[in-house]
């Protein structure tokens, strides 16, 4: 947890859930993973068990005590719907979020499918909370079912994270999407990145007024080719929107 964040993308970082399962291609070379493990046995650090999925109920409240309004990323270092990671315990996560209306929360999963469950069960009845941003990863063409799946969830604000970008997407359904974040991949095995995959994505965001937002190209370190696209820099953030219906499909 941080209350601070070098993220581009938002202001500080939240994990009620550490550690995670590599379940796709985006997983391969994880951040998160290559960081825990690091400290894997080390007595008393915070990631003594390495990437071992572990919750920590001790830091469920923490946003309730950032009084200044955060844009937070919620799991910077885990997925919140592993399939090990019981309903109970993600709706004490909702419930911080939900009380802690100050703050924005951003959710991102690989997992988009029990997302989609979970939040058809939780807002069955009730409007989705607007300043709860829930978002899929997508990194090819495959993962675009992830799409659909958020497309089907009730959300306040739905967003794409597209890193790494790992071949071209081809056309993306944008109904329903609020923001997109596009990224290369960065560490010692990054994956290319070609110029003409991001530039399929973004015009598509102007054309269907999607908000777009380019973190980087990414390589052996995060910032080294920077995040100029077309000699500019994209920061686009969405506006907020009222909480929105799921479409039918999916």
């Amino acid at each position: 947890m941080s209350d601070r964040s070098a993220i581009e993308w938002c202001d500080a970082t939240w994990n009620p859930v550490t550690g995670c399962t590599k379940i796709v291609a985006g997983c391969d070379n994880c951040y998160a993973a290559r960081f825990a493990e690091l400290f894997r046995g080390v007595p008393g650090h915070p990631y003594e068990p390495g990437f071992d999925l572990t919750l920590r109920p001790e830091r469920l409240k923490q946003p309730l005590g950032w009084r200044q309004s955060r844009m937070i990323f919620v799991n910077s270092m885990s997925d919140l719907f592993h399939k090990d990671v019981p309903d109970e315990y993600i709706d004490r996560v909702f419930e911080t979020m939900e009380a802690a209306d100050w703050h924005r929360f951003q959710v991102l999963t690989k997992r988009s499918s029990l997302m989609r469950d979970y939040l058809r069960r939780r807002y069955a009845t009730r409007t989705p909370p607007a300043h709860i941003w829930m978002g899929v990863s997508v990194e090819d063409k495959k993962s675009r079912v992830r799409v659909r799946h958020l497309q089907a969830a009730p959300a306040g604000v739905r967003f794409l994270s597209i890193e790494p970008l790992l071949r071209p997407l081809g056309k993306i359904d944008l109904t329903g999407i609020h923001w997109v974040l596009l990224g290369g991949e960065s560490g010692p095995r990054a994956r290319p990145m070609d110029a003409d995959w991001v530039r399929e994505v973004r015009d598509q965001c102007i054309e269907n007024s999607v908000a777009f937002n380019f973190k980087r190209w990414g390589g052996l370190r995060p910032k080294a080719r920077g995040r100029l696209l077309d000699g500019r820099e994209w920061n686009e953030f969405p506006s907020r929107p009222a909480a929105s219906a799921p479409a039918e499909a999916a």
